[in-house]
């Protein structure tokens, strides 16, 4: 999550003009256009030399030049703005237990096309991996030709060691030990293997690029679906932890003799505020948690049981900010439609708990990517090596996924 990294790091001058010609896409793919001076800027270093890199980039198909779009400042030309072009791009996927995403994500953030469908019942990997298949076909039915497919993320809501994409844990799909991204790997041959991120991890990835969190260093994601996790970033850093499992504040012990949680314990902060709790709060059948989104977009007035949830959801905030006392908490999956119903409740538990200094920096808000956070966080995920060598990612890319995946 830093900064793309300083330029002129290599061992040699290939390694230093590939290093830079990765680090002006990953300026450019972050940002809605850049003007050559503002790359000059950035890099420190001189205008041939950008223009140089800016040219290649157009070569490969991943930028372009464009007319000026601000006003001309001082004397002289106005600089040519540089922005991203379709090139490129990735396959995203955000799997959850009550659904399946994929979208097909350009440079930019772009998100071209999408295709939505239901989790297989019981979960299994493989009837899943046959799912996201199936909605891969369609997103890439309409490529423009000789456009390459440099990588896919896959959102996942559990414990994901980073360098296999092993499932360590998602106790809402009933997964220990899954070798999710072999599974899908294997079926997805000359494409690649995927790369896997638990799904508030990419949402707070998401978020503190193009979202909410934009220039905010120390941000927390909550993401409250069926289970509750958190994506915490630290100084422009992801919180990791010793094994790469930071964030499951959902299993923080809440109440003592509360509820059996997925996980098998008891009185987990998910099992008061997760969406079974939601869906119980306003009538929601269990069979219909799935659901639940359009349940709460029909709720106008919130129920006693459903101001507990908020109560419940306040006192947790409240925790986060006095440990980690971040500048902004984004409420992503269903907290989103359930926090303008239970905002009163929640800002009342938070002022009563939170600590005083850092009560006042802290501000509570809603996705700036509304509910696509972890889609467009498995998108930056995929997009990583191709930002760090542009020329090396696309001679390894696939040129033709709809053949690939009708394998």
């Amino acid at each position: 999550m830093a900064s793309a990294g300083r330029a002129g790091v290599g061992t040699n001058q290939e390694d230093i003009r590939r290093h830079n010609l990765g680090t002006v896409l990953g300026h450019v793919h972050r940002s809605e256009r850049l003007s050559r001076a503002e790359l000059t800027a950035r890099m420190g270093l001189n205008r041939s030399t950008i223009a140089g890199l800016v040219t290649e980039l157009e070569s490969l198909g991943l930028a372009e030049q464009a007319k000026p779009s601000g006003a001309r400042i001082g004397a002289g030309r106005p600089s040519v703005d540089v922005k991203a072009r379709s090139g490129a791009y990735v396959l995203a996927v955000d799997l959850r237990v009550d659904g399946l995403t994929v979208a097909r994500v350009g440079l930019g953030g772009i998100i071209q096309s999408r295709a939505t469908g239901p989790v297989p019942q019981g979960h299994d990997p493989h009837a899943i991996t046959d799912s996201v298949l199936d909605l891969m076909r369609l997103v890439v039915k309409d490529v423009e030709p000789g456009s390459a497919l440099v990588g896919v993320g896959v959102g996942v809501p559990g414990i994901i060691r980073a360098e296999d994409g092993l499932v360590r844990l998602a106790p809402n799909l009933s997964w220990r030990d899954v070798p999710f991204a072999q599974i899908l790997g294997e079926r997805l041959g000359s494409i690649g293997m995927p790369v896997l991120g638990n799904d508030a991890d990419l949402g707070a990835l998401a978020e503190h690029l193009r979202g909410a969190g934009v220039g905010v260093e120390d941000l927390v994601y909550l993401s409250g679906e069926v289970g509750v996790g958190a994506g915490v970033i630290v100084s422009g850093h992801k919180l990791e932890g010793a094994g790469g499992y930071a964030g499951e504040i959902g299993h923080m012990p809440f109440l003592p003799d509360g509820k059996l949680c997925h996980c098998g314990a008891h009185g987990c902060w998910e099992t008061e505020i997760g969406a079974e709790a939601i869906a119980l709060a306003i009538g929601c059948p269990a069979e219909r948690v799935g659901a639940l989104g359009e349940f709460l977009e029909g709720v106008h007035e919130a129920s006693p049981d459903l101001r507990q949830v908020g109560r419940h959801l306040g006192r947790g905030i409240a925790g986060i900010v006095n440990m980690l006392n971040p500048r902004v908490i984004v409420l992503g999956g269903y907290l989103r439609s359930l926090s303008p119903l239970v905002q009163e409740d929640v800002d009342q538990e938070i002022a009563v708990h939170a600590l005083t200094a850092s009560h006042e920096l802290v501000r509570v808000t809603l996705p700036g990517l509304g509910g696509d956070s972890v889609l467009h966080g498995a998108a930056e995920l995929a997009f990583e090596p191709l930002l760090a060598d542009p020329v090396g990612r696309l001679a390894t890319a696939c040129r033709d996924a709809e053949a690939a995946l009708a394998v």
